[in-house]
């Protein structure tokens, strides 16, 4: 009976089936700690899209302060600004900004920490994975922003100018992207053990580009759709330790599985729209993800799942709304500890430290 049941569970699991429905996964108890950054005075967080800690404990947001610009007068409309990158102490000092007026910052997607502290700052409009070493200086930059922008703007994939000719900047029709390392309105990245470098260019295009640790692209897989190996969107990313890329396709509701080169493994349909992914370190990794609510129905869903890497569920914390303790729109975990984690909100304009029981 036993070997019966594991059969059915792996076929379940290859199948895309639920182990445990969302319905019926236990709660985990939790604390969040107030105030868990001090700003200073005049300096305000945005919409929170990225949060994320280094060896030490630091604590690092990429947020969305304000509205990007655009230039006008010259033959070349010219965007610039928008978001910014703040680093605190692990008490929740504020250390330092990262990358001032820098002209890879626009509108913020994400930020993590590599396992030598470098960061990386993905950015949405600038169409750039940014690496800065842990001084803060660049050391590596993935895609490129546009010389200039169409004013007015054109709808998306509608033939504009800039990267990737006809199919507007980087993107095709269906999503997939091009063959190379442009990206449409990026989302994530992610390493594996070797180094090589996993980026979810995931919102105007639908897809995730593989770069080799130097920075040179390898290929890509996917496009828009609902079939396996196909997104509504790649909104997160994240790597475990035999080198399995795991993607958040929040439209379809679900998490895609593949191997290192793109084939597919398995999807998980059981933690609703998939928005934020976390990895945790070690040899008996956990997942976390959010089912984030949308920016339209605020107070619905917006729990966090913890799941083992085969999709079973292993429970849930946490409810929409704009409490501590409750969520709004996130974006980004940070979970270098599997028991304290850093939570980017971008509807409530915060970061959360929650203490896991």
């Amino acid at each position: 009976m036993k070997r019966m049941f594991e059969a059915l569970l792996a076929a379940s699991l290859a199948a895309g089936v639920p182990a445990i429905a969302q319905s019926d996964a236990p709660e985990i108890k939790f604390d969040s700690v107030a105030n868990p950054l001090q700003l200073p005075a005049n300096i305000y967080l945005g919409e929170v899209a990225g949060v994320a800690t280094n060896s030490r404990g630091d604590v690092f947001v990429y947020t969305r302060t304000g509205h990007p610009t655009i230039t006008i007068g010259t033959a070349r409309p010219f965007a610039h600004g928008g978001s910014r990158l703040f680093e605190f102490d692990k008490s929740g000092k504020f250390l330092r900004e990262i990358g001032k007026d820098s002209y890879g910052f626009m509108f913020a997607a994400q930020v993590r920490v590599d396992p030598n502290d470098n960061l990386w700052v993905v950015d949405q409009m600038t169409n750039m994975v940014m690496k800065f070493d842990p001084q803060g200086h660049v050391a590596m930059l993935l895609g490129r922003k546009a010389e200039n922008v169409p004013v007015p703007a054109r709808p998306a994939g509608g033939g504009g100018e800039g990267r990737g000719g006809g199919e507007g900047r980087g993107g095709a029709r269906d999503g997939s992207g091009q063959q190379t390392d442009l990206f449409d309105r990026p989302t994530d990245v992610a390493w594996d053990a070797a180094g090589n470098i996993f980026v979810a260019d995931g919102l105007g295009n639908a897809r995730v580009a593989k770069f080799d640790k130097e920075g040179k692209f390898v290929k890509s897989w996917g496009k828009k759709g609902t079939a396996n190996g196909e997104f509504a969107n790649v909104r997160s990313i994240a790597i475990d330790t035999q080198g399995n890329v795991y993607t958040a396709d929040g439209g379809n509701k679900r998490i895609q599985v593949f191997d290192n080169n793109g084939v597919f493994k398995t999807a998980f349909t059981n933690v609703g729209n998939a928005q934020a992914l976390c990895m945790t370190k070690g040899s008996n990794q956990a997942l976390f993800v959010s089912n984030s609510n949308p920016p339209n129905d605020i107070d619905r869903d917006g729990e966090i799942y913890k799941m083992r890497l085969d999709g079973t569920v292993v429970g849930k914390f946490g409810r929409a709304g704009k409490l501590p303790k409750e969520f709004g729109t996130v974006n980004a975990i940070d979970c270098s500890s599997e028991n304290t984690l850093y939570v980017g909100e971008i509807g409530n304009l915060r970061v959360q430290k929650l203490v896991l029981h």
